[in-house]
This record gives structure tokens, sequence and C-alpha cells, in this order.
């Protein structure tokens, strides 16, 4: 406990000397343990602003909604608007950049709080083009600030007796599973949504991810439950998922493979003259 005392000290002192405070809540755990420890440490100081949209899977929103009840958050739902830009549309490998800026620029009119993000430090050594933005819109990412990572985020969230927000898996929103280049579709969105959760209650996996790409679908398991799909169950899983796009408009072929990180997300290197 001594470690998780500490980190919740820190993290007190860094929320305590901003003031008021807008948390941006994505439904994950990150944004999560940070609503909770700020609302219960600060009270009416904190408000919450959660973000709708096509890429947010209903889950995130029902979650979230139920702890702001559960916890009596100041708490709004908004439209962040990212559909309405073009480049985000586009999908281009900085998509996230257009994402959190409608973000950040959805919640700035509604509050005069300083606005924060779920951040932790395992996120600083990713490419995470929405951190950008953040610098943008001037937000603070408290648990960078503590020094404070993923780990000791599942940490606090169990010492504040969030035991089912302490076990979630890492759930980046549903437009990370659609290959960079690639146009971001709200029917397509919906259909890996629906694949996901099909598997899930078939398979009972671990990790399930269903990446869009060019060649098709493909839906990325871990590899205990991938080594335990026969080819029968394979082959008949592929055509209902295949069956599933059908149905919302789109003819994928579907297969299986090794769940991996952000697998679907290209980071293309700029060449130099030189290297052309």
């Amino acid at each position: 406990m001594g470690a998780t005392q500490s980190q919740l000290d820190r993290l007190e002192a860094v929320l305590a000397q901003m003031g008021e405070i807008a948390v941006a809540v994505s439904g994950g755990v990150d944004s999560l343990t940070l609503a909770t420890f700020a609302h219960r440490r600060l009270g009416e100081r904190v408000e919450m602003f959660h973000a709708t949209s096509p890429a947010v899977p209903p889950e995130a929103t029902s979650r979230t909604q139920r702890l702001a009840q559960t916890e009596g958050w100041s708490f709004a739902v908004i439209d962040a608007g990212e559909f309405a830009r073009e480049e985000y549309r586009a999908n281009p490998v900085n998509r996230c950049f257009y994402c959190k800026t409608s973000l950040y620029g959805a919640i700035r009119p509604a509050t005069g709080a300083q606005i924060v993000s779920g951040t932790n430090l395992d996120d600083l050594g990713e490419y995470r083009p929405g951190l950008e933005a953040a610098r943008d819109h001037d937000v603070r990412h408290p648990f960078v600030e503590a020094g404070i990572d993923k780990a000791g985020v599942r940490e606090i969230a169990r010492h504040l007796g969030l035991d089912d927000v302490a076990e979630l898996p890492s759930a980046p929103c549903l437009s990370s599973r659609i290959e960079t280049g690639i146009a971001i579709d709200p029917a397509m969105l919906a259909g890996v949504h629906a694949a996901e959760q099909w598997v899930t209650a078939a398979l009972q996996p671990r990790t399930v991810r269903c990446r869009v790409r060019a060649g098709g679908a493909v839906i990325e398991l871990d590899r205990e439950a991938l080594a335990g799909l026969d080819e029968s169950r394979r082959i008949s899983l592929s055509g209902e998922m295949a069956k599933l796009f059908r149905d919302r408009g789109f003819d994928l072929a579907v297969s299986f493979a090794p769940y991996r990180t952000g697998s679907a997300f290209l980071i293309r290197e700029l060449k130099s003259p030189a290297d052309s």
C-alpha cells in the first residue's frame, strides 16, 4: 500500500493546485479512475465531459453514465463533432490529432475549468498525435505530472473500490481498427463493433480486435483463444462475420490472426530527397 499511497499523495497534490477541473472521460480505466479520484477529493470543483460518436463503443458510454450517477458527478455528454472534419474521416496517420482537437474544442466553450486527460506515463512512449492537440488546448495530464503509469492507474482504481474498472482491458476508439488511409465510415465502425461483440460472446477471448485492412477484415485474438479455434469453427465464424459486414454494405473477406497492438495503424516514414 505504501507505493500506492505515495502515488495518491502525488496525484492529489497535482490536482489541488489546478483550481477548477474539467475531466475528459472516454470510459476507459485511465479517465474513469482520474474522474473518480478528482471528484472524491475536490468535489464541486470537478466536472466531467464524455463525448459520444460512431467511434465510441456504446458500452463505454453506458459505463461512464453509470459511474457518474453512482458517484454523483457534475456530468455532461457532448458531441465532439469529429466526423464533421474531412481530415478525420480521411484517416491519416495523425487522425487522433483531429479527433482530440474536436474533443477539446467542444469542451472549452462549456467550461472555464482546466481541462485534464487520463494520459499516463506509458502513453508517452507511443506515437500519440492527440497529445499535440492537448498542447494546443493547454490540456494537462495529472497522471503524467504525478509520475504514474498504467499499472499505477490500475492500483489506484482498486484502492478506490473500482475493481471492475481496474480490470478493464485497453480499448482504443473504434476508428483505430481501420487501417491508416482507409476512410472512416460510421457504418463500418458499427460492423467492427458488432463483430467484436459477436466473437467475444462466442469465444470468450481475453482480447479481440476486428481490423479492417485493404485486403479485408482480420479478427485478431489472443494466442490462447486463437489456438483453441479449430478449422471448422474458424470457417464458420469467418462466414458469420462476412455476412455481418455484407448486411452493412461491405463485401469483406474475413480471416483470423494473433493480436498485435495497433496493428492497423501504419506510420509511414518520411523519406528525404536523398532516399528517393
